[in-house]
């Protein structure tokens, strides 16, 4: 008897024809009678359960599963990044973390630890909520730097609003983990903030300040 091959063979085909179609990749996953959300899916993937459901009309169900849908893409982002990566400048490091920051409603920061030719060897989650020189101890950040034996560091956050320029509080926390840095003897290359708009480096904003010239 010939076998018929299960239906799980066809949901590859059923995703490409849905690709660049967000009505029909939200039918796929969350049914026919799922509410028209009016938003793009970008937008979407920043929103809570509970904002899914108050503001875009869905079933608590159906948001749990748009959730888990987002944060199912974010861990697929996380396992693209190159191993050992460069970290040449602002750009490498947005192209390193944005796939953890993307859509996040609140601020993030991750400490990059370099090895001695300042590849990536890993990434360390330190804080999430507006950054102040009061969250941000140079401890929570250089902990981790210490324990790996991490030869330099670069710290980065996001700006949920899209608007990369940084704050005064960005500038104050970048001089505290910097002279910490040199204390310790683990420098701080760079303070690095991204968001949908771009990315800004602290130290090419203050490349006049004696943080930098002192390295």
């Amino acid at each position: 008897m010939r076998q018929t091959r299960p239906a799980i063979q066809t949901v590859p085909s059923v995703l490409l024809r849905c690709m660049g179609h967000q009505e029909a990749l939200l039918e796929l996953l969350l049914g026919a009678k799922a509410p028209a959300l009016g938003r793009e899916l970008p937008e979407l993937s920043r929103w809570s359960e509970d904002r899914l459901v108050c503001e875009a009309g869905l079933e608590p169900a159906q948001a749990r599963l748009l959730a888990a849908a987002f944060e199912i893409g974010r861990e697929v982002e996380r396992h693209r990044a190159r191993p050992r990566a460069w970290m040449r400048g602002p750009l490498s490091v947005r192209e390193a973390v944005w796939p953890l920051l993307r859509g996040l409603e609140r601020e993030v920061l991750l400490a990059l630890l370099l090895d001695g030719k300042h590849r990536l060897r890993k990434v360390e989650r330190i804080s999430e909520g507006t950054l102040t020189s009061a969250l941000v101890h140079p401890r929570e950040v250089f902990t981790p730097a210490v324990r790996e034996a991490a030869a330099a560091l670069i710290v980065v956050h996001n700006h949920p609003s899209g608007d990369p320029e940084p704050s005064e509080e960005d500038i104050a926390v970048t001089r505290r983990l910097g002279e910490a840095g040199q204390i310790l003897g683990i420098p701080l290359l760079d303070h690095v903030v991204v968001a949908e708009d771009g990315q800004v480096s602290l130290r090419e904003r203050l490349r006049q300040d004696p943080l930098w010239q002192a390295g």
